[in-house]
């Protein structure tokens, strides 16, 4: 015999004060009204998602199964308890149907409330993107595909997903590659606080030197942060990141030197003169400009002196290129050299260096509100989810520091069970 209840479901309040965290939350912006059904606030399917990333809910059929199951829950997030949820489908299409402007709005504003709340500081900005892979099955390597690793095909399972690769270090100086299906997520985080300030998306193919010096241009102009210092990998040592953090925005550059972008070439200088590695005064070429950087050009005197042709069968230092490049080549830089004004080596540098490990964390704490395990495809709709996913730790940051939980601004999970219960 069914038993009836004296208090409805949906009329008993969550045990966790959601309403507390909501307040904290800005308003999308207003779109034009639209002709039909009255549709769900979209407000409240952007708090359902806040929800499902604080309650570690995968799936979008899984948040439906909760909202049906917890109604309690429907108005803190804004929806009617006696009516029915918002069905999966429903938030897909929220997620495909809205450009990404909507949702960095509501990023921007919790950057710019924690920045005047004092929060975040922005003395030391870190640099670095995670991979997101795609739900495709190219990306499980149990399945059987042909030209798994074709960059040129377009996957049926989502379109706009672009090949990629990641680098990790299994063991000391033991560099292991894996290709991937997807987009990559790059941030600008706060050394002090350890929180996301700024976030793009892109297809994993995309330079993500580039990517990296574009959100650095729109952190200078946009938020106008008293920047000291930027951190970031090798990946990032790049001429124009260097130049434009020193020159444009006055701070110090904490970015190692990448070994790909010195010369291999050994040479002397004697009296004005190059000479190779085989002690032969090499040929001079002329000058040279690439990228704006102007360099004197010298080759291999065996191939282009004529004081030496014919003169040896082999090149008498055994150099490689004698064969596939006709000879060695040495670049002279001529233009001043911006790395000059980094202080490698420094005590400085190698402290500060060690900061940069904050983002590993950052994405660490996004990767636990499953960031990099979207359950929606398709380029406008992962984008979306991952600047929700940052919308979350905002937010409950600034929920923790206004309530007085200054230490607990970087428990994204457990702050609301343990603080607002």
């Amino acid at each position: 015999m069914r038993q009836r209840c004296l208090i409805a479901p949906e009329s008993i309040p969550p045990r966790a004060r959601y309403e507390t965290l909501f307040d904290n939350l800005p308003e999308l912006p207003a779109e034009r009204n639209r002709r039909g059904r009255p549709p769900v606030p979209r407000d409240a399917l952007l708090k359902a998602l806040i929800y499902r990333n604080i309650r570690g809910i995968d799936k979008l059929v899984e948040l439906e199964f909760e909202l049906k199951n917890n109604p309690s829950i429907a108005e803190p997030l804004g929806l009617n308890p006696l009516k029915r949820p918002p069905s999966d489908e429903r938030f897909s299409e929220f997620l495909r149907g809205y450009p990404n402007g909507y949702f960095q709005s509501v990023r921007e504003s919790l950057v710019h409330h924690l920045i005047g709340e004092g929060v975040i500081t922005g003395t030391g900005i870190a640099l670095d993107s995670c991979p997101i892979e795609a739900s495709v099955k190219e990306n499980n390597l149990k399945t059987s595909t042909n030209n798994r690793y074709d960059k040129h095909r377009l996957l049926r399972g989502d379109t706009d997903a672009r090949l990629g690769i990641t680098i990790h270090f299994p063991t000391p100086f033991q560099k292991k590659i894996h290709y991937f299906w997807g987009y990559r997520n790059h941030i600008l985080n706060d050394l002090e606080t350890e929180l996301p300030v700024a976030e793009m998306t892109v297809q994993a193919h995309k330079d993500e030197k580039k990517v990296g010096l574009a959100l650095l241009k729109n952190l200078h102009q946009d938020l106008s942060l008293p920047v000291e210092l930027v951190a970031a990998d090798a990946n990032f040592d790049v001429e124009e990141i260097l130049r434009y953090i020193i020159e444009e925005m006055k701070a110090e550059a904490m970015i190692p030197r990448n070994p790909r972008n010195t010369q291999n070439t050994p040479y002397t200088m004697k009296q004005g003169t190059v000479y190779c590695h085989a002690d032969l005064p090499m040929n001079r070429k002329g000058k040279m400009t690439v990228k704006g950087i102007t360099y004197l050009q010298y080759r291999c005197p065996l191939h282009w002196s004529k004081d030496f042709v014919g003169h040896y069968l082999l090149c008498p230092a055994g150099h490689p290129k004698f064969f596939t490049q006709k000879g060695c080549n040495v670049l002279i830089r001529l233009s001043p050299n911006i790395r000059e004004k980094v202080a490698y080596g420094s005590q400085r540098f190698k402290e500060v260096y060690k900061t940069r490990t904050s983002v590993e964390r950052v994405f660490s704490r996004l990767l636990s509100i499953s960031m990099q395990k979207p359950s929606v495809r398709g380029f406008r709709a992962i984008r979306n989810h991952c600047t929700i996913a940052h919308i979350t730790v905002l937010l409950v940051a600034l929920t923790a520091h206004r309530m007085g939980c200054k230490d607990k601004i970087r428990f994204v999970k457990s702050f609301v069970p343990h603080y607002l219960s």
